[in-house]
């Protein structure tokens, strides 16, 4: 079996299964079709339900067009273990919806608000979302599970409580960043690492990062996890890594990183910065690993250094509630704006009960 596709695990998509879209003209639903449509066909979509998929992508770019600045659509399969879900994420600057309530209603449509109507992207959508903010932009997601073989239909599976991002440099079609994440016995380990440079020889160094954690038995201790991936990107040219294990029960995590990355804890009173050590993995590094803790319905957020630390986690969705994939899309939007590869995990943990 791929290790990329083992049982459990979810990772950063490969090159030929994620692809970027700018939405800045009327072509933009023909290619955002277009792109749909050959993920959808190779996780077995076909007939009505193809069709759904084609008119979510179109008229989602073709309201990015209409009422958005600098609107951006992501369409990608994510992998987790043997199941696979198909993904649009819009992002934009736009105006922001100030009735997001109102935009669910059918056939509702003003400037800033998805022609479609929300309404009709929840009926379509297997799960989605959406997070708006006056002046500040708009971010929605729709998810597709993949159907059943057998029947045709989508497996209910519930989404994890984590989930990832990647974006390449322009001009690069693989990223130099990637992810890892699972959830074993109530603990989500997870994985960010920054592969030095850009281009196919750091996605190579990120890509065996990625091995390196998903070969790990669990459980293991996140400075365990950090020296494997450290021996295993000897070969490479490095990279900076942030390894977390994620305990809500216990009201803790456990953090390791190295080098030039970033991992914060957010909370309702702000968030909380963990410590990664100066280095870089593969060449010289002292580990060290520290404890957080972890407040009911926190979120546990790790970043690459292509996104600015300078980001309000008050424009972020709540974190009890909210998909992961939401949190991460709305800061990648509004944190990441170097010229660099992109890379934000985000977890989420329940609330109090």
């Amino acid at each position: 079996m791929d290790p990329l596709t083992a049982t459990g695990w979810t990772a950063s998509p490969a090159a030929d299964e994620s692809r970027w879209l700018r939405a800045e003209d009327a072509s933009a639903a023909a290619g955002a079709r277009r792109e749909i449509t050959v993920l959808a066909e190779r996780l077995g979509f076909a007939g009505e339900r193809l069709g759904q998929v084609q008119l979510v992508a179109s008229e989602s770019a073709t309201n990015l067009v209409k009422h958005a600045e600098k609107g951006e659509l992501l369409v990608r399969i994510v992998r987790r273990g043997r199941t696979a879900a198909l993904e649009i994420v819009c992002l934009d600057h736009g105006p922001g919806i100030a009735d997001v309530s109102r935009s669910r209603l059918g056939g509702y449509s003003t400037s800033g608000t998805l022609g479609l109507g929300l309404g009709a992207i929840e009926r379509l959508a297997d799960q989605s979302g959406l997070h708006s903010l006056p002046r500040a932009g708009t971010t929605l997601f729709a998810r597709f599970r993949q159907p059943d073989e057998a029947s045709g239909t989508a497996a209910p599976v519930s989404g994890p409580p984590f989930a990832g991002l990647t974006r390449p440099i322009d001009g690069e079609r693989e990223c130099g960043d990637a992810y890892a994440a699972t959830a074993a016995d109530g603990t989500v380990y997870a994985m960010l690492c920054d592969g030095l440079g850009h281009g196919p020889m750091a996605a190579h160094a990120a890509q065996e990062a990625v091995r390196a954690m998903r070969d790990t038995p669990l459980p293991a201790r996140p400075a365990e996890i950090l020296e494997r991936i450290h021996r295993r990107l000897r070969p490479t040219r490095g990279g900076t890594v942030a390894v977390a294990a994620i305990d809500p029960d216990a009201g803790r995590v456990r953090y390791a990183g190295l080098g030039n990355i970033a991992g914060w804890i957010v909370h309702p009173a702000g968030r909380t910065g963990m410590i990664s050590v100066p280095g870089i993995a593969g060449t010289g590094a002292h580990l060290r690993e520290q404890v957080y803790d972890l407040p009911p319905g926190a979120a546990v957020v790790l970043h690459s250094d292509g996104l600015t630390d300078r980001w309000d986690p008050a424009r972020l969705p709540a974190p009890t509630g909210a998909d992961p994939l939401l949190f991460a899309a709305v800061l990648l939007r509004d944190a990441g704006v170097r010229h660099d590869d992109r890379c934000v995990l985000a977890v989420t943990t329940p609330g109090k009960g």
